[in-house]
């Protein structure tokens, strides 16, 4: 019959501890879910951060590979333009035997 008093009077002073202490808990699991929270957004925050830095910089490099392309395209077409060291080489050797100095001199 104790029992019945007790559930029609409300809960007991045992009950009540369990409820404060799953109370507590709870607002333990809330305050920790917000705080989860509050460092999910700032986590993102700082990955979108990030994330724009590197395309940033892929986009300079990018720029800088089609320079260089471009710089190494012209050179290539320019490079047919130059004269080859045996070239010169001959041509200097032929200079040498020519020696025009030599032939005001003796005249």
């Amino acid at each position: 019959m104790d029992g019945e008093y007790q559930d029609y009077y409300g809960p007991s002073s045992g009950d009540a501890a369990k409820l404060r202490d799953l109370e507590e808990k709870q607002r333990i699991l809330k305050d920790r879910l917000i705080l989860i929270g509050e460092n999910l957004v700032e986590l993102k925050e700082e990955t979108s951060g990030k994330f724009l830095e590197i395309k940033k910089e892929l986009q300079i490099l990018k720029t800088n590979m089609e320079r260089m392309i471009s710089f190494i395209e012209s050179f290539s077409s320019e490079m047919e333009n130059f004269a080859r060291k045996d070239d010169v080489e001959i041509l200097s050797k032929q200079a040498r035997m020519f020696q025009p100095l030599e032939l005001i001199k003796r005249k």
